[in-house]
């Protein structure tokens, strides 16, 4: 599967250098050419998913277009963060009106059914469990994004 999505990003949240790595190898190995971000905390995944990410010269003159250009379409997120956790990341991008309805794909380690049961109340739109194998990795990378970046309809502009 080849799947160029130049106008979107793949938002990548884990702190665990060597899983958002193995996240990364695995867009590449099939095929996946939307370009991609990675935050390493909290803080960092919210800057980059809410816009908040701009240099001296844009906060002065705030455009709400360019955040929104700067919006993921897909975020692959880590439950256990340094700081605030992934719940508390999903929370905010659902209650912020431009990130409501990105699609956030809970990519853990967690066995825990309270987890599962609390990224689904707060909003997460899939909970997969990381394979330790890694053709295993592969195949979930490529159904992930094949579905939500090219089968799943989205509303064009979130209700402000």
């Amino acid at each position: 599967m080849e799947l160029h999505t130049p106008h979107q990003t793949i938002l990548i949240v884990d702190d665990n250098p060597d899983d958002a790595e193995l996240a990364v190898i695995a867009l590449k190995q099939k095929g996946i050419k939307t370009p991609y971000r990675i935050a390493r905390n909290a803080d960092e995944a919210l800057e980059i998913a809410l816009g908040r990410e701009r240099s001296v010269s844009e906060r002065h003159t705030a455009d709400p277009a360019a955040a929104q250009a700067s919006i993921p379409a897909l975020v692959l997120l880590d439950l256990k963060l340094p700081g605030k956790s992934g719940l508390e990341v999903l929370k905010e991008l659902r209650a912020a009106p431009h990130t409501r309805y990105v699609p956030v794909v809970v990519l853990t380690t967690s066995v825990l059914e309270e987890d599962m049961i609390q990224s689904y109340e707060h909003g997460a739109n899939s909970f997969i469990r990381k394979p330790v194998d890694f053709s295993t990795f592969l195949h979930e990378i490529e159904l992930i994004c094949h579905y939500w970046l090219e089968t799943n309809l989205q509303p064009k502009k979130s209700p402000a």
